[in-house]
């Protein structure tokens, strides 16, 4: 994947095009740049501003865009209207996901974009957008108008989407309750995304929300599931900053291992499931993701404890870590050696009315009798790996489910397999 950044340069590294370069790294993608702007900056102070010249902006477009094949672009600082004429006059005919992020104060106090652009941002920046990611300042600069009980994230959004955008998200818009709320307003529906509120004044944690948003609609194509992710690794960017300065904290971009980040957020989606604790068995459950042709249980991706119950409520219980699952873990080697596309997998609660449905919709569904385990099996602890075995030594097709029916003192199962935790979370929402 390649993703483009454009934008102003930022020696502190705190933000802009070095901060996008850094995000784009740890998603183990390709990052390329387009310079609108130099800064002198830190963590402390905002110095001078200089803009780039026509010429050396245009030579810089046709550079990245007659060489390489761009996946999506993330457009950020642009400091004056000759700037934004030239990049809409490259963009306009791009059909590939581009994220705008209305870049116009610095944390340290500098203006970023010329207050007499601001007018060419709306007509020529704003309809280019796939989204558009202003923060709640942002979002009444644009508008003129001061979001309140009035004027309400919702009215605000759909201001911003006449101007052109195709979906809105306006971060930071209510904090309530400990959680910070973002409105979101796509092209035929709106909703809130609330997670925890971090108190900690920090350079660029906006920017590594929209650069991670791009990576997300590059990769899935959806808006929410992309702005989820973008959320989720903005506050763990932030939870991570650092004082390298004498100044503000300075984000330290997420995790990157890119398997890691994707299993997170399929299990923070599987938590969220209505009535999901139905379908968490009595030894809890346990979501697993492989690297490719696993040779052991230390490849594999799981928890560390188990994603658990307590009345109504899922929680996670322990941290991801490699070899962090056995059973689940166990079950996955077994079936990714027959069928390597194979590299997620997740137990479930047995139930009657949950194997009718996996019947009624036709999918590869195998099983085995516990009963019939050999006792030399059942004293060395490997069931898991008995089971599995027998329940695909025939198999032809990729397994969707396998399941057991439970023994004496043995917990009947449901453990679901597919290429990846998305696909997990996808069948999940087919038979529950």
């Amino acid at each position: 994947m390649n993703l483009l950044s454009i934008g102003g340069s930022d020696p502190s590294s705190g933000a802009g095009i070095q901060s996008d370069i850094k995000t784009f790294s740890k998603l183990n993608v390709h990052g390329l740049s387009v310079i609108t702007a130099i800064t002198g900056q830190n963590t402390s102070n905002f110095g001078m501003v200089e803009s780039v010249s026509k010429n050396i902006l245009e030579n810089q477009l046709e550079s990245v865009l007659t060489d390489f094949k761009i996946d999506g672009i993330k457009i950020g600082m642009v400091y004056n209207s000759e700037i934004i004429k030239t990049i809409h006059h490259y963009l306009k005919k791009i059909k590939i996901p581009i994220i705008v992020d209305p870049v116009i104060k610095s944390t340290t106090g500098g203006m970023l974009i010329e207050k007499s652009a601001i007018v060419d941002f709306k007509k020529f920046i704003i309809p280019l957008a796939t989204i558009i990611t202003p923060n709640k300042f942002e979002a009444e600069i644009l508008t003129k108008m001061k979001i309140n009980t009035k004027n309400t994230p919702e009215k605000i959004a759909k201001m911003i989407q006449k101007m052109g955008a195709k979906n809105v998200v306006i971060t930071g818009v209510e904090v309530k309750n400990k959680k910070i709320s973002d409105f979101v307003l796509e092209t035929n529906k709106k909703y809130f995304l609330k997670d925890e509120n971090i108190l900690k004044i920090n350079r660029g944690s906006g920017g590594i929300h929209s650069a991670v948003a791009l990576y997300g609609i590059v990769k899935n194509k959806k808006i929410k599931k992309s702005l989820e992710f973008a959320k989720k690794n903005t506050l763990d960017s932030i939870k991570n900053s650092k004082k390298i300065g004498k100044g503000f904290v300075i984000t330290n971009a997420m995790e990157s291992d890119v398997k890691k980040i994707e299993l997170s957020n399929a299990i923070n989606e599987f938590t969220k499931i209505e009535n999901i604790f139905e379908n968490i068995p009595e030894c809890q459950t346990n979501f697993v993701y492989s690297e490719k042709k696993p040779k052991s249980i230390k490849e594999v991706l799981g928890i560390s404890g188990r994603i658990v119950k307590a009345g109504k409520e899922v929680m996670v219980a322990g941290h991801l870590t490699y070899g962090g699952s056995k059973h689940v873990a166990t079950a996955l080697l077994i079936v990714n050696k027959k069928f390597p596309n194979i590299q997620s997998a997740i137990n479930l609660k047995y139930k009657k009315e949950t194997i009718s449905k996996i019947k009624k919709i036709k999918w590869s569904t195998y099983d085995y009798d516990r009963t019939q385990e050999p006792q030399n099996i059942k004293k060395k602890g490997s069931s898991i790996e008995w089971g599995v075995k027998n329940a695909i030594k025939n198999s032809k097709k990729l397994p969707d489910i396998i399941y057991h029916k439970g023994d004496f003192g043995k917990e009947p199962m449901i453990i679901l397999f597919a290429e990846s935790p998305e696909e997990v979370i996808k069948k999940i929402l087919k038979i529950i």
